[in-house]
C-alpha cells in the first residue's frame, strides 16, 4: 500500500517568518484544548492521568472534573498569514512546573494568557511571568458555561492590565474563536520594535 506526504505537515516555502508563542494560564483553564483547536497540524500533548497524590499539591478548585494534566508542554502550529507561521507552546499550569515554564518561554516573542472568570486570582502567576520576561501578551478569557460574566473594564481592573494589552473573549474549543486571540496578540506585537513585518 503506497503512501503520500501531507502538505499540511510542512511549512509552505513562501513563509518567511516564524514566531514562537507561549500559551500560559492557570491549571485547568483550557490551554491544551486551545492548542488542539487552533493547530493546523496534529498537536502534540504530554498529558498524564491525575493521581490522588497530586490532589495534595494542585489546587483543584473549579476543576474537580479534570482527570488529566499537562506535565511538559503542548505543541501546535498555525500559519496565520501567507508569510507568517506561529509555533505554539502550551505550558503546564501548576506552580510546581514554574521552572520548566520559564525555560519554555526562552526564545518566545509573545504570550497568550488564558483566564477563567471563575478563578481570575489564579491568573496572576502567568501574567507576572510574562511581564517579568518583557514579552508582549494578550489575555484570552476562555468562556465556560457556568462562569460569571464581567465587563471588560472589570476584568482589566481585576488583573491590573494596561489599556494597551489586548483582551479577547474566546471559546478555546472553537478554532475561529481561538484564532481571534492570536490575531489580537500578533497585531499588538507588530507595534513592538523586536518583531518586524515581513518585506
Amino acid at each position: 500500500m503506497g503512501s503520500t506526504l501531507s502538505d499540511r505537515d510542512y511549512v509552505p516555502d513562501r513563509v518567511s517568518q516564524s514566531v514562537k508563542i507561549v500559551v500560559l494560564g492557570s491549571f485547568g483553564v483550557g490551554k491544551t484544548t486551545y492548542v488542539r483547536a487552533v493547530s493546523e497540524i496534529r498537536s502534540m500533548h504530554t498529558e498524564e492521568a491525575m493521581t490522588q497524590a497530586g490532589e495534595a499539591i494542585d489546587d483543584l478548585s473549579g476543576v474537580r472534573d479534570k482527570t488529566t494534566t499537562t506535565v511538559t508542554m503542548d505543541f501546535g502550529r498555525l500559519t496565520l498569514t501567507t508569510d507568517l507561521v506561529l509555533y505554539l507552546f502550551g505550558a503546564p499550569g501548576q506552580d510546581r512546573f514554574l521552572p520548566m515554564v520559564t525555560q519554555l518561554m526562552d526564545g518566545a516573542l509573545g504570550a497568550l494568557v488564558l483566564v477563567d472568570t471563575r478563578r481570575l486570582d489564579q491568573s496572576f502567576t502567568s501574567i507576572d511571568l510574562v511581564e517579568r520576561a518583557g514579552l508582549p501578551y494578550a489575555i484570552a478569557v476562555n468562556t465556560f458555561p457556568d462562569a460569571p460574566t464581567y465587563a471588560d473594564t472589570e476584568i482589566r481592573d481585576s488583573l491590573t492590565m494596561e489599556n494597551s494589552t489586548p483582551l479577547v473573549r474566546i471559546d478555546a474549543r472553537v478554532r475561529d474563536s481561538a484564532k481571534r486571540a492570536l490575531i489580537a496578540l500578533i497585531s499588538n506585537m507588530l507595534g513592538r520594535p523586536h518583531l518586524e513585518t515581513a518585506p
